[in-house]
This record gives C-alpha cells, structure tokens and sequence, in this order.
C-alpha cells in the first residue's frame, strides 16, 4: 500500500558507478523517500543483458554483483515508509556498438536509429530467447534486492521497437498483426512473472501514442494494452506519448522540455485510464502540486510522476503536509537536469546529496553577513546565510532582485524562470534577511554594516569593449528588456552558444523583425540542454531567422544608416562583411569587481576563497581564522567569471553552508 499518490519515475541520473548504485545514488533517491512521496523509481534504461549498453549511466542488472547494492539502496528507501521500483529494460537499437561492452546492438528489424546512428543486428530466434531469460533475470535481482516492482519501457526501447511498424519488418510469428508484434513483449512478461511470483508488482512504461503518421496510433496502442491486460502478467501501466529516436521526439513528446506547455498529455493518458481497467500512472511536465492535484482529482490517472519537480525539491510531499506547499522550490522548466544530469538549475543539492545537504545547519557562531548583489548567486548567498542563523543584509543597486535571470525571463519562452527570483524573494522575506534596493555598495557603505563577512556577487556586464567599433553595437540585455528599441533590420552576433542570443533572436522574429544571427560556433545554441537547442533550431527555422556559423566577429562600421559587420570564418580564415541596420552582441560578461578590490586589502583573507573549502574536501570554514573586528570577503558567480545561473547559485551555497 503506497502512502499517497506522488512518484518521481524511472530516468537516468549518471550517479551510478560502474552500473551500480552506490552512495551518491542511494542518497540522492533517499532524499526523495524522506521527503515524502509514495516510491521512488530507479534505473532509467536499466541494462537487462550486456548489448543494451549506451555506453554508461545505467544501473548494470545484467550479474548478480548488483544485489547488494540493491538492498541496501532499498532498505534506505524503505526506512523512510516509500517504495522503491525499478526500470528493465534492453535498449534495443538505441544501444551503442562503440561504448560499454562493445557489442552490435540488436533489435527485431535492420532499421537504424539516427539519434543513436548504430546498424542494428536483426535478431534471431537465440536472441529473442536470450533476451526473454535476460529480462526475467534482472527482474529477480530486483526482487531479491528487496524492491517492491519493476517496469519494462515500449517506447524507443525493444519491446516497443517490436510494437511498432516504424522498426518492426519481420515476416515470422514476431512481425505483421498486432498480435503477432506483441509476442516479444508478452513473452517477457510472461517470463518475469515466472521469475518474481505474483505478490511482486510488474508493470510497462507504455507509449499510448507514437505521434508518427508510420506509428501506431492511439486506437492500436489502446489495442496493444487490451493484449497485455488480457494475458494477466502485469500491474499497471505508466503512460508516456511519442518516441525515442530524435531529439525533437524527445523535447516534444518523451520529456517535454521549456518549448512544450505543462502537462500537455493528460488528457489523452484520461482517455486511456478510461478504457484500460489498470491503474495508471503518469509523469510528463507535471511540474506543481496544483496540477497534480487536478490530475487526481478528476480521475485522468491513479499515481501522479512529478520527477523533475522533485529534483528542483525533494520535500514536495512534506511541505504540503505542513501546510507550507507556498514554500515548494518550484520547477521552472529549464530542463538544465536534463543537460547536466539531475543537477536543478536551481537548486544545488540534488545530485550533490553526498557534498552539501538539502537542510542548512544553524551556525555555532552567528555573524553580521553582507551580501552585495541581488542576482539569482547573490540571492542564494543571503538565502542559505540566514538559514544558518546569520545577520544578513542584502544591497542591490537595482530597483529589484534578480539580475540577469530577469533579462532572461524577459524571453517569451523562457518566462518561467522568474520562479528562480519569486522563490528566494520570497525566502528571504521569510527568514528576515535586510534588502535594500536602489543602493550602489562601495567599499565604504558596505563596511558601515561592520560585517564579519562579505560576499560580492555583482555579477558583471555585456562584454563589449573587445571590438572595434563597439559603440556602434547594442547587447542583447538591453534589446530583450527594452532599453533599446529593435531596428527593423537585425544582425545578432553569437560567441556563447548559450540561450542569450537565440533568445533574442527569436522574440525580435516575433515582433516581425528580419533577423540574421552569425555565430562563433558550427552548432545554434551549442551550450544549452539538448531539449531546447533542437526547440530553438525549429523555432529559428520556422520564423525565419537566418543562421549562419564558423564566423567570429573582429571589426564593426558605421556605413550610411547601418552597420557593416566584417567576419573572419574560423576554418578557412577567409573574410566576409554583413551588413544591418542594427548590430547585438552576446560573448558573456565582464566581472564588476570595483567594491570587491577595494575590500580586498581590508579583508582578513585578502579576499581569497579556498578552493579545497569550494569543493567540500576541506574541514575548515568559509570565515577562515579571523582576527578581532576583521571580516572575510568573497566573491561568487559572474563577479569571478561569466557562467550560468546554476554555477552562481551551487558556487553560493557551497560556500555560505560554511560561514
């Protein structure tokens, strides 16, 4: 009996070590079970046989060497009251013939995958019967790991690849009618219900619909789900839609990412839970409690997935049980857990569970901190300083707090990642931090606080000053918020590869503006999950934005009423000039740094930060050995050096943890 409705599901967190689950991947699904939620789910793509590697980042079922670690994993979740499932799976033609073990991936027909771009081996009937053994085996290391279920996936994976006609060409007992394709998966369950008895729970991560006009449809997907209910071997279904095999399948459909709208499937998975007598469960963008809720509330399914909610906050189920559901760290959508695996873009501990903790510990010897900057690390910095018990002050120079994430969130699709600001607004009015807008902190204001520590977070500034002829130039910072009307005619120069620029360039395509963007790089938007960077190529193509790569930028003109931009191509060397009439540059930021050197001499540390402290391997505090009415000063974020708003807010809590 679960305790309530909330699962975070199946997905590959890259914590494992060699296939196993050891320390930082039990925590950090430990931290989930003490948060509250019913079961957690582990082993996303979890191999079954030795041919369904990708190459690493999943747990190895394939030997028994993974029982241990299973139990213990499971004995931790349990202690907590949650459940504890596992995926199985073989991946089919999405394995690796060139990582893992090497081995040519398999799958019912010869069609390749061209995300995954391996020739798969068309099985054989040793094949099909080895891979049936090798699913019921992993099943009862799950079982004898202490588990309380698995799920097998269709989708991109081989039962699905079975299922569906896109990768199914078979003309034997596997191939043609739907019942004919659902023989491999029948035969599976079948196999793992021998292996684990009846009182172990067994179900599919099912495609109700493939979203392809060669795929299966929902009626015949409906038709396959009938199959297997019918044969009585398995529990429930997890419903997902779409496929497996590009990254726009994947950003649209499989994993909807920051493009897609919140929970757009829950309808369609209603209608199935409708026709289907199994339970249900779901998990596809459902990113706040209210959703859930609603989702339960109206019966569109039995067990709500709310996975990459709980890597931006485990505790989800607690705060709502305290009444403290306000409080939730919201998931903004940014799909950065998806670019740097289970890292939230902001919330630093998860992933991490083994380096800092989710809960703060109060401080043995409180201080008066202060804290320069109002920028999502500056925020941070206060935010975990007054959670340890300090006295914190708050100066930004701004009329409000939020740097440059509220140039980001400016972006029509990007608007949700003002949740990184309103939350730790929020947080600080809580915990009684001081925040004084519209205040610039020299060196003199701010050592008018008497601060025992000082940590500046200033972040820095569109660099500009590199080019010649940059006064004829505007940044993309100003044009997103408006200071700076756009021209009709637009070039935007790109030297990051980040979402800056693409950002830009398709709100001015929106406004109805003839955009062209030349990059440094030979891939759009090269620095950016892989969920949004194939979603800004769509969009850039569908509103016309013309992309042009390999150019750097290296010398800018005044010609007539526009600017002539001169581009030396990085491969060949050769020159070529693009003209506008208005010409916006992204490369990054310059550090504001005038307050911290002039604190530097002042400070007990002369302002430097240990780096063995920064990385958790050192027991000393961040306030060092400090003399009588000195103070420690650090710097954090983009006051160091141009990042991302992941590396400012980690960088911040790593460090405040230890004031």
């Amino acid at each position: 009996m679960l305790r309530n409705r909330i699962v975070s599901t199946s997905h590959a967190s890259m914590l494992d070590e060699g296939g196993l689950p050891l320390e930082r991947y039990q925590r950090y699904h430990e931290e989930k079970a003490r948060g509250g939620l019913a079961m957690t789910m582990v082993g996303g793509s979890a191999m079954t046989s030795p041919d369904s590697s990708w190459g690493g980042g999943q747990l190895d079922l394939s030997s028994d060497r993974i029982v241990p670690h299973l139990q213990s994993l499971s004995h931790r979740i349990h202690r907590h009251g949650a459940a504890v499932m596992c995926q199985v799976s073989h991946l089919g033609r999405r394995a690796s013939a060139y990582a893992g073990n090497w081995l040519p991936p398999v799958a019912p027909s010869r069609v390749r995958e061209m995300r995954n771009r391996n020739f798969p081996k068309e099985m054989d009937g040793a094949d099909i019967d080895r891979i049936v053994k090798d699913y019921a085996s992993a099943a009862r290391r799950c079982l004898e790991g202490g588990l309380d279920g698995v799920e097998t996936v269709t989708g991109g994976h081989l039962i699905g690849q079975f299922l569906s006609r896109r990768t199914n060409r078979r003309t034997d007992a596997f191939g043609g009618s739907l019942e004919n394709r659902a023989r491999f998966g029948l035969m599976v369950h079948e196999a793992i219900r021998h292996a684990v008895g009846n009182d172990f729970a067994v179900g599919i991560r099912f495609v109700i619909d493939e979203a392809a006009d060669d795929g299966s449809n929902f009626e015949e997907c409906l038709a396959f789900a009938k199959l297997f209910e019918r044969e009585g071997h398995i529990d429930f279904f997890n419903c997902i839609v779409g496929r497996m095999d590009t990254d726009l399948a994947l950003a649209e459909q499989n994993m909807p990412g920051m493009f897609t709208r919140s929970a757009p499937f829950l309808p369609l998975v209603g209608q199935f839970k409708r026709e289907t007598r199994l339970p249900v469960i779901h998990a596809a963008g459902i990113r706040d409690v209210a959703t859930a809720r609603h989702a339960i509330r109206e019966n569109l399914i039995d067990l709500v997935g709310m996975t990459r909610a709980h890597i931006a906050d485990p505790n989800i189920v607690n705060k709502v049980m305290r009444g403290e559901e306000e409080r939730i760290r919201p998931c903004v959508g940014a799909s950065y857990c998806l670019y740097k695996k289970v890292q939230c873009i902001h919330n630093p501990a998860s992933g991490h569970e083994t380096i800092v903790g989710h809960v703060i510990d109060r401080a043995e010897t409180l201080k008066r901190v202060v804290v320069v900057g109002g920028g999502p690390g500056g925020m941070e910095a206060a935010r975990i300083a007054a959670e340890r018990g300090h006295k914190v002050t708050l100066l930004e120079a701004g009329a409000r707090l939020g740097g440059q994430v509220l140039v980001a969130a400016s972006a029509h699709h990007r608007k949700d990642l003002i949740g990184i600001v309103d939350w730790r607004v929020d947080e600080l009015a809580r915990l009684g931090v001081a925040v004084r807008l519209n205040i610039y902190a020299d060196a003199e204001l701010v050592l008018a606080e008497k601060p025992d520590a000082v940590i500046v977070a200033t972040g820095g500034i569109p660099d500009m000053q590199w080019l010649d002829g940059a006064e004829h130039c505007d940044s993309v910072w100003d044009v997103l918020t408006g200071v700076v009307p756009a021209k009709e005619d637009v070039l935007i120069y790109d030297e990051t590869g980040r979402q800056a620029a693409i950002s830009c360039a398709l709100h001015l395509a929106r406004l109805g503006r003839v955009v062209s963007l030349a990059m440094a790089d030979d891939t759009l938007a090269i620095e950016t999950p892989y969920p949004d960077r194939v979603s800004f190529r769509k969009l850039a193509s569908e509103l016309g934005v013309r992309v042009a790569g390999d150019l750097r930028l290296v010398k800018v003109a005044r010609q007539g009423d526009g600017i002539a931009a001169m581009f030396r191509h990085e491969l060949t060397g050769a020159e070529t000039e693009m003209t506008a009439a208005q010409l916006i540059i992204e490369r990054g930021t310059v550090p504001i740094e005038d307050t911290f050197q002039e604190l530097r001499g002042r400070a007990a540390n002369n302002g430097v930060t240990d780096l063995a402290l920064m990385m958790g391997a050192s027991t000393e505090q961040a306030d060092g050995a400090q003399a009588a009415g000195s103070f420690v000063l650090h710097r954090i974020g983009d006051a160091v050096a141009s990042r991302d708003v992941y590396s400012s807010i980690y960088e911040a809590y790593r460090l405040c943890s230890r004031l």
